[in-house]
C-alpha cells in the first residue's frame, strides 16, 4: 500500500501535470470505487477544475472549484495521464476527460481504492479519525509518551495505527524502529521520554528522505506518472537480508498480522 511519501509523490506529480485542467466528462466504469452515487459523482465534477492539491495521511485531496475530491489508493490504486485514443485497460475504473484529448485514468487491480466528494470547507483535522500529521506540532515527544505509556501494544502496531499518527505504513514503521534502535515488537509501555523524542525526530527524517527520493518502489508501487521511487535503496531493514550497520542477518516476525523486519543486534 502506498504510504505517506508515495502519496505525496503522486499528489505533487499530478499537480505538475493537471493543475487548473477542466473536467468535461467523468466515466465511472466500476461504481464500487465511488462512495455514494456514481452518476451524481460524475455530474458534480463536470466543469470543475483541479485547483489545489494536498494530502491528509494516505488520502489524496483535490480541491476543485467548489467541491473536494478525496481519493484513497488502498493497495494498488494508480493514476495515469493518457491520451483519449489510447486503449483502456481492464483495470481502469474511473476516467476524467480533459479538453486537450487527455484523460486522467484511475487504475486499481484489486478495486480496493475509494473516491468521494466532500464540501470544499470540510474540516479534515479528524477526518476518518486520523491522528496528527508527522510534520505537525501535534506530533511531539510529550504526546507520544503520554499515548504510549499506558499501552502494552507493540511499537510497530502503534506506528501503523492511523489514529496515532497519519500516513505511516509497514515499510516506514520498520525503518523508524531500526533508526530508534527499538525492536518492533517491544511494548510501548516501557518507552522512555528520550526514546519518544527519537521516534518523533526519526519519523520526520525518514519520511522527508523518502519524499525527496520519490517514495519507495517495492513490488506494485510506482507513481505511474513517470516517477519511480528510490528510497528502497536506502532501506536499512525492510525486506533486507543483512544489517547495513553490523552485518547480522535481518530477522522477520509477524506483528499484528504484518511482516516486520529488524536486526536483533542493533535493536533492543
Amino acid at each position: 500500500m502506498p504510504e505517506l511519501p508515495e502519496v505525496e509523490t503522486v499528489v505533487r506529480t499530478l499537480e505538475s501535470k493537471i493543475e487548473n485542467k477542466e473536467i468535461i466528462q467523468v466515466r465511472v466504469l466500476w461504481p464500487g470505487i465511488i462512495e455514494g452515487s456514481a452518476a451524481a459523482f460524475s455530474k458534480r465534477l463536470e466543469g470543475q477544475h483541479f485547483r489545489i492539491f494536498s494530502r491528509r495521511g494516505k488520502y489524496l485531496l483535490f480541491y476543485m472549484d467548489d467541491v473536494l475530491l478525496v481519493s484513497h489508493l488502498r493497495m494498488e490504486g494508480k493514476y495515469y495521464l493518457q491520451n483519449d485514443d489510447e486503449p483502456v485497460s481492464k483495470h481502469i475504473h474511473v476516467i476524467f476527460q480533459f479538453k486537450n484529448h487527455q484523460q486522467l485514468r484511475y487504475s486499481d487491480t484489486r478495486k480496493f481504492g475509494r473516491m468521494t466528494l466532500l464540501a470544499k470547507d470540510t474540516d479534515l483535522l479528524h477526518f476518518h479519525n486520523l491522528g496528527p500529521e508527522p510534520f505537525s506540532d501535534a506530533f511531539n515527544a510529550n504526546d507520544v509518551y503520554r499515548y504510549c505509556h499506558s499501552r502494552k501494544t507493540p511499537l510497530k502496531s502503534v506506528l501503523l495505527d492511523q489514529s496515532f499518527v497519519a500516513g505511516i505504513g509497514n515499510i516506514y514503521a520498520d525503518e523508524i524502529c531500526f533508526a530508534c534502535h527499538i525492536r518492533p515488537g517491544r511494548s510501548c509501555a516501557g518507552l522512555t521520554h528520550r526514546e519518544c523524542e527519537m521516534i518523533v525526530s526519526e519519523t520526520r527524517r525518514i519520511l522527508q528522505e523518502a519524499i525527496a527520493a520519490g517514495g519507495t518502489t517495492i513490488r506494485t508501487y510506482t507513481s505511474s506518472l513517470g516517477v519511480t521511487g528510490r528510497f528502497q535503496l536506502k532501506c536499512m531493514v525492510h525486506e533486507q537480508k543483512h544489517c547495513r550497520i553490523c552485518g547480522s542477518d535481518i530477522k522477520m516476525k509477524r506483528i499484528g498480522g504484518r511482516s516486520s523486519y529488524y536486526c536483533s543486534n542493533c535493536q533492543k
